[in-house]
């Protein structure tokens, strides 16, 4: 079985992460060949080499869209002969059309990474490649609602963990010593610093909690323009709001944390299946995320964590109030996490389902 893979970058993402772990779970099958086009050459994700995966480059010489493209991925496509392309983005997918036509090679689609309340119609939109995939694979099922995926070609495959990444964690100690955190609890939010992130209503909830006189430090990590956010904070908890920037060593900072936070603001972005809230699931740690997307999929609400509205800061101090108010309870929703995370969302299970998916893909087209 032949797999060419086309995506725009390795970059640090959830989507490149998942694409790095699905090659490197496939590389331990024998009876596979792989490679893979790229658009830039920004590689985060430098594990991939370990894999002996021959890696292409058709670098965009134009701002965004570069008609070459089109040639150059049909030209790798043509030599290579894969059995299956499983492109991932919007415009790869784009550029692949040709090579699928022409060649009439098998299209996996799995751009479908998120789930938003309003989806572009525009004419460089998702829908325009769903008649030319033989298989649409989404994270989660309300991103294949909101697309409005045709039901006969698609499906959902969960994101994998990969447990090997919390396997070699820095002491706790050491993490809350390099950040001069004493208090009793901390709680942590991981995501970037833009418009699809709502951290000013986790730090407007951080003010009310902390009012209440809880001994916690909250946390904020990710990169971005975290200055607008900094001036919510009350000037009582300046050493109780931090503000850490992009971690290299996030998985051991995630770790200290007794609560996961992830609040989306729903009019810019809808979650798929976040990483973010994966990793801290598979530490044990139970969830308060914004009600929305795929948020729904992952968190058991009232069993592993907690779904709340929109922009409210009040709701979101008080389920954090309920976690810190009962460390038995706390802990026991964590562990419930921890459990569905092993259950549903393992590496295993998402590589068994997409080999799963090419060799039916290849079937059918026999």
């Amino acid at each position: 079985m032949k797999i060419l893979f086309f995506i725009e970058s390795l970059r640090s993402g959830g989507k490149e992460r998942r694409l790095v772990e699905l090659i490197k779970g496939l590389a331990a099958n024998p009876s596979l060949e792989m490679e893979i086009v790229l658009t830039k050459k920004d590689i985060h994700y430098k594990d991939i080499f370990s894999t002996n995966i021959k890696v292409h480059y058709t670098v965009r010489k134009f701002l965004k869209k570069d008609p070459q493209i089109f040639f150059k991925f049909y030209s790798i496509a043509k030599k290579f002969r894969p059995d299956v392309i499983h492109v991932w983005g919007n415009l790869v997918a784009i550029y692949a059309l040709p090579a699928k036509v022409i060649l009439r090679i098998p299209l996996v689609n799995n751009q479908i990474t998120d789930a938003p309340l309003n989806v572009s119609n525009s004419i460089l939109s998702h829908k325009l490649t769903f008649p030319y995939s033989d298989k649409i694979i989404a994270n989660c099922y309300a991103g294949l609602k909101a697309y409005d995926a045709p039901e006969n070609k698609s499906s959902v495959i969960y994101n994998g963990f990969d447990f090997d990444r919390i396997s070699n964690l820095y002491n706790k100690d050491i993490i809350r010593e390099k950040f001069s955190i004493t208090t009793k609890y901390i709680i942590g939010m991981v995501a970037s610093f833009s418009e699809k992130k709502d951290f000013e209503t986790y730090v407007r909830s951080a003010n009310l909690v902390l009012s209440k006189g809880f001994d916690v430090t909250f946390l904020c990590i990710g990169a971005g323009d975290d200055s607008k956010c900094k001036q919510i904070v009350d000037q009582n908890n300046v050493n109780r709001i931090l503000f850490l920037g992009k971690q290299s060593n996030v998985e051991s900072i995630m770790n200290i944390c007794d609560i996961g936070v992830l609040i989306t603001n729903n009019e810019k972005h809808g979650e798929g299946i976040s990483n973010a809230l994966l990793e801290f699931s598979a530490l044990n740690k139970p969830l308060i995320a914004t009600l929305g997307g795929g948020n729904g999929e992952l968190i058991q609400e009232g069993h592993s964590g907690f779904l709340i509205g929109q922009k409210a800061p009040d709701e979101l101090a008080e389920k954090i109030a309920f976690f810190l108010e009962d460390d038995k309870r706390r802990v026991d929703f964590g562990n419930k996490g921890r459990e569905r995370i092993e259950n549903e969302f393992t590496i295993e299970k998402m590589i068994n389902a997409f080999t799963n998916a090419y060799s039916a893909i290849i079937k059918e087209k026999k």
